[in-house]
């Protein structure tokens, strides 16, 4: 792997509470609106700039890119903001509850991930990318973290637990309790040659910023007659974690509608799957699918399991949508379709129960949780898995570290 040190713009010390913000994607527009909402220096305004614009307007409109690099513009510009004098590596701690993991914040090379060494496990959706492919190349900035994992490395470990041993130049505790730390790596070059030595790492999330982030490279590659391959365009902004460190959590499907009766439906996945209706609201181990129907919970237990040979096939979200969701339901494609939605299981059972209590969903599949070792079979096997196969908790805060590709 090709990482390298950058010259960040963090926030000042006392402001970055105030401007670390969420990711763009784990809230919408209302949500985003709420969490901003009497903070002016909040990073909100730069990833969901559409906040700051009437209600109604389009969040792909040329004003929502045009008011995000304003908004960015204006961090620095006022000095809440400010530029590291020399590139640096940094190290960013998560702790949740008893879960503690240190993740390693570098710029990432475009060509490892063409040539496929940051591999992916899951496809993108064009109308994502090309809104991150915006994004990027408006604000000439990475606003958002890659989430990469990697194979655990003694060499890389040393640093870390002399690093950690150092006082941070950040350490607070954000809204939802999650307590976030940063230090700066006092020689980069030893990461660096580090993570010279790892044959690969693994998008965990942020499958759109990666993707988007090498074309915009490769936008400016194509447009420099004298390239050279180091250029800032050529890296983008990645927090890089130990595979035994990361804790993926279940990634749930709810039904808003049925394509017939419910009595057609239990016919059909009786055919399939063994349902035992006791309660249960959360698998007790893989090749196990929690269903809320009707005020029940039901555990359906496939009758025949895949070939074991075959990475993607195994999954539990594969064996949902290959024998309920697209035979049953009708849901061929789960990216497009109207009649399903997810939820992270960070939000836990209860918020199924809500979703079909109230109305919003006829019924509801609580999975268990893909693991590390499942996502790097599949990346390394060149395959991808069915979508919002992996939810990852902790959530990295946006506007701690921004890497500018200039």
């Amino acid at each position: 792997m090709r990482i390298k040190a950058f010259k960040a713009w963090r926030p000042v010390a006392d402001k970055v509470e105030k401007v670390a913000s969420v990711p763009y994607d784990v809230v919408d527009r209302a949500g985003a609106s709420a969490l901003a909402a009497g903070n002016p220096d909040s990073f909100l305004h730069v990833v969901r700039a559409e906040i700051d614009l009437p209600e109604g307007t389009n969040p792909y409109s040329d004003a929502v890119y045009k008011q995000a690099k304003d908004n960015l513009q204006r961090l620095m510009d006022d000095g809440i903001l400010i530029r590291e004098e020399k590139p640096s590596i940094y190290l960013y701690s998560q702790q949740m509850g008893d879960h503690l993991q240190y993740g390693i914040v570098a710029s990432c090379h475009i060509e490892d991930y063409e040539a496929g060494k940051i591999k992916i496990h899951e496809k993108t959706r064009r109308v994502k990318e090309e809104d991150r492919i915006r994004y990027v190349d408006t604000q000439n900035a990475n606003s958002g973290p890659v989430f990469l994992a990697y194979r655990d490395s003694s060499k890389i470990n040393a640093v870390v637990n002399a690093t950690k041993a150092a006082d941070p130049l950040y350490k607070f505790t954000a809204e939802d309790g999650v307590v976030h730390t940063v230090w700066k790596v006092e020689d980069p070059s030893v990461l660096e040659a580090g993570f010279g030595e790892i044959p690969a790492t693994y998008v965990a999330d942020g499958h759109h910023r990666s993707a988007s982030a090498a074309k915009v490279g490769a936008m400016r590659r194509s447009a420099n007659p004298n390239h050279t391959g180091e250029e800032p365009y050529n890296y983008f902004l990645a927090v890089m974690f130990p595979e035994r460190e990361l804790k993926i959590l279940a990634y749930n499907r709810v039904i808003l509608t049925l394509p017939g009766t419910q009595d057609e439906f239990f016919q059909a996945l009786a055919s399939t799957f063994t349902v035992e209706q006791n309660g249960i609201s959360e698998p007790r181990k893989a090749g196990e699918i929690c269903m809320y129907i009707n005020g029940q919970w039901s555990t359906l237990t496939p009758k025949q399991m895949p070939d074991a040979t075959d990475p993607v096939a195994v999954l539990d979200v594969s064996i949902l949508q290959n024998d309920v969701l697209a035979p049953i339901l009708n849901i061929e494609d789960p990216r497009e379709s109207n009649d399903i939605d997810f939820i992270g299981g960070i939000k836990g059972a209860g918020e199924l129960e809500r979703w079909v209590d109230e109305g919003r969903a006829v019924l509801a599949f609580s999975m268990y949780p893909t693991s590390m070792e499942q996502l790097f079979a599949v990346a390394d096997a060149g395959m991808l898995m069915p979508p919002k196969s992996t939810w990852f908790e902790p959530k990295l805060r946006s506007g701690l570290l921004v890497n500018t590709l200039d």
